[in-house]
């Protein structure tokens, strides 16, 4: 059983401890030293010090240890380095950033803090530190591409063009898919959340089928115009056109914005498109530049709000779950609003470049 360690205080250092902490002027930590010294000095049990002001069993011990040896000014500084055990120089800390950035281990991707201690001879959480210390962050990845489209500055100022200026008696749509949403049933019942438990299901699932979402957003009302289908051909993505256009005022010209996907260019879409005149007005965002286009935006909404957590009996009952999440969404009023300039997205991607 541990030795318990009583204060030896005295009547001129408890004055000292307790004007010391009426003042409210010192650290929080500092303070904490100083309560646990004066309440171990009038009896209070480790454990009831230890539960009070919220730190360790050992700590209160340390404490204590720590004033019997140099009095209240141990207590309010930090204990300095051990003797004989110099501090990392700046010159090691270079050479570790260098070796963290520049190489690899011949058995992985990246160096873990235990192996680049073991190579440096310094404990891995002094590594942990420097890292840190120089925003490095081997464990993590970040992907990124930029846009091989060769028209691309044309497309991102039509369709920035659009956002930020729109043409009048229109009405700009951003118009895509989002594919292969699963009807998944968790093969248990889900938990919900208790204070301190979050919800809980299982990692195991049923499949009941799939489905297909196409959606236009109205730029200027936020609104969205959906439809769900077990496919998303050209035929489809027809169908949907057909869709919008009994939806909109007939007057009104529909700009469209669009991906590449292969669907949208079909020989089918364009006779479909060019039977019906000026109504509809294409335009193209450039290769992988997805974050263009504003549908986008609201199918991370309808995923991260109404679809990834759910358990789906069916799939019919997770489309009818879209259909209703459309309704309430255009219900709402919420809408994106664009910001960003032509100038202002171009000089962030040369900057992005310059930076790679």
């Amino acid at each position: 059983m541990a030795r318990i360690i009583i204060p030896k205080t005295n009547e001129k250092d408890l004055l000292l401890m307790e004007t010391l902490l009426a003042a409210g002027h010192i650290e929080h930590k500092y303070a904490v030293r100083l309560q646990t010294v004066i309440n171990r000095t009038k009896g209070v049990s480790t454990n009831t010090v230890a539960s009070v002001l919220g730190i360790d069993l050992n700590s209160v011990s340390n404490y204590v240890k720590r004033y019997n040896e140099g009095g209240v000014e141990a207590l309010l500084k930090d204990k300095t380095r051990k003797p004989g055990k110099a501090p990392i120089t700046i010159t090691l800390k270079n050479k570790l950033a260098q070796f963290a950035c520049q190489t690899k281990p011949k058995d992985g991707t990246h160096w873990s803090t235990r192996e680049i201690s073991a190579h440096f001879g310094i404990s891995h959480t002094a590594v942990n530190t420097i890292l840190n210390e120089y925003g490095i962050k081997p464990h993590l990845v970040k992907k990124f591409q930029f846009s091989n489209d060769k028209e691309f500055e044309s497309k991102l100022a039509d369709v920035v063009g659009l956002y930020l200026d729109p043409p009048k008696n229109s009405i700009v749509f951003c118009v895509d898919e989002k594919t292969q949403i699963q009807a998944l049933e968790r093969t248990q019942p889900i938990f919900p959340m208790r204070p301190g438990i979050p919800e809980r299901q299982t990692h195991d699932y049923e499949r009941h089928g799939t489905t297909t979402l196409f959606a236009a957003l109205n730029v200027a009302s936020g609104k969205v115009i959906g439809k769900c289908g077990q496919s998303h051909k050209a035929e489809d993505y027809v169908e949907f056109l057909k869709l919008l256009d009994k939806k909109t005022p007939k007057k009104k010209i529909l700009h469209i914005v669009a991906d590449n996907y292969s669907a949208h260019k079909a020989p089918e879409v364009k006779e479909y498109l060019k039977a019906k005149g000026e109504r509809f007005v294409e335009h193209y965002v450039p290769t992988y530049s997805s974050w263009l286009n504003m549908i986008e935006r609201w199918f991370a909404e309808i995923s991260n709000k109404r679809i990834r957590r759910e358990s789906w009996n069916s799939l019919k009952e997770l489309e009818k779950a879209i259909i209703d999440y459309i309704i309430s969404w255009n219900e709402s009023g919420r809408r994106f609003c664009w910001t960003k300039t032509y100038d202002e997205i171009t000089y962030s991607i040369e900057k992005a470049k310059k930076t790679l």
